[in-house]
């Protein structure tokens, strides 16, 4: 399934991309076929709410004779996914590629750091290059993993039935901050630095061992690799995660990015108002933002 949180009206929904250009409004359909009220504001509080289980119980047969089910994508904002997920838990120098750029030696162990959780935007929303770092924003796309229900300690052999769905993050990052900040929090949670999305697609849809992934800036391919360069897979991450405290239902892991980030090219391209990105991963679709 792909899912999908939309904007219709003075609120948001969480959906179900049906039939490719239509959004199925999960609470009617949740209502109809289960005669109990369900609200689910996004991806987020379904995933949280327990609507999981329901998701693997609902029969999309009434979609197609009642109209007030769905919602046309043309006529929607789709926003991020989840708007403001528990923890944004993400991994550094990820990539065998992205370490040979940079002459690194590979990691030991994964090198983790976070997000800010309320600086998430969704498609098409725009990345606004602060003013205490004008100079050297960069893009890095991302694996994203949804996380669907708690877990402390998970074995690596279980670790990917802890995954809700897979989707696609853009760790934007200010790189002078970076730089001249012991600690990596700031430089990566500016407002607007995680775009998120355009949808979820469920685990049993995606196999995240080796999916081409990209990033466009203007048209011109940046960075172009597969996950199966990925130093600590999926199951490895969220092993090492949870070790260290428990991952919740609508936790996001970003997995790193491949070579070809802004800061490592020659000469150094960094991002400037105008500039629209486009950053893909086979299976997830893409997540296009301008900057400004």
């Amino acid at each position: 399934m792909k899912l999908l949180t939309f904007r219709f009206g003075d609120r948001t929904y969480a959906g179900l991309v049906y039939h490719v250009n239509h959004a199925v409004v999960l609470e009617k359909l949740f209502f109809k076929q289960f005669k109990r009220p369900f609200q689910f504001h996004d991806v987020g509080e379904l995933i949280t709410e327990g609507g999981v289980k329901r998701l693997k119980e609902l029969d999309l047969a009434p979609v197609k004779g009642d109209p007030t089910l769905t919602r046309p994508l043309r006529d929607v904002e789709i926003v991020a996914p989840i708007l403001r997920p528990p923890k944004i838990v993400c991994v550094g120098l990820n990539y065998r590629d992205h370490a040979e750029e940079q002459a690194a030696p590979l990691p030991e162990r994964p090198l983790l750091f976070a997000k800010a959780a309320n600086i998430v935007i969704g498609p098409d929303a725009k990345v606004r290059i602060p003013p205490e770092a004008p100079a050297m924003v960069d893009y890095e796309v991302e694996l994203a993993v949804v996380i669907g229900r708690e877990g402390f300690r998970i074995p690596r052999e279980e670790a990917l039935e802890y995954v809700f769905g897979y989707t696609i993050l853009n760790d934007v990052t200010a790189r002078d901050i970076q730089k001249s900040e012991k600690q990596w929090f700031r430089g990566k949670s500016f407002a607007t630095f995680a775009p998120l999305g355009p949808t979820v697609v469920t685990a049993d849809e995606i196999d995240p061992s080796n999916l081409r992934i990209e990033m466009r800036v203007n048209g011109e391919t940046r960075q172009s690799s597969r996950t199966s360069n990925l130093i600590f897979d999926v199951p490895a991450l969220i092993a090492y995660i949870s070790k260290g405290f428990a991952l919740e239902a609508g936790d996001v892991i970003a997995t790193g990015t491949p070579s070809g980030v802004g800061v490592f090219r020659k000469p150094p391209m960094f991002l400037k108002p105008g500039d629209r990105m486009e950053a893909e991963i086979e299976g997830l679709g893409i997540l296009a933002n301008a900057v400004e």
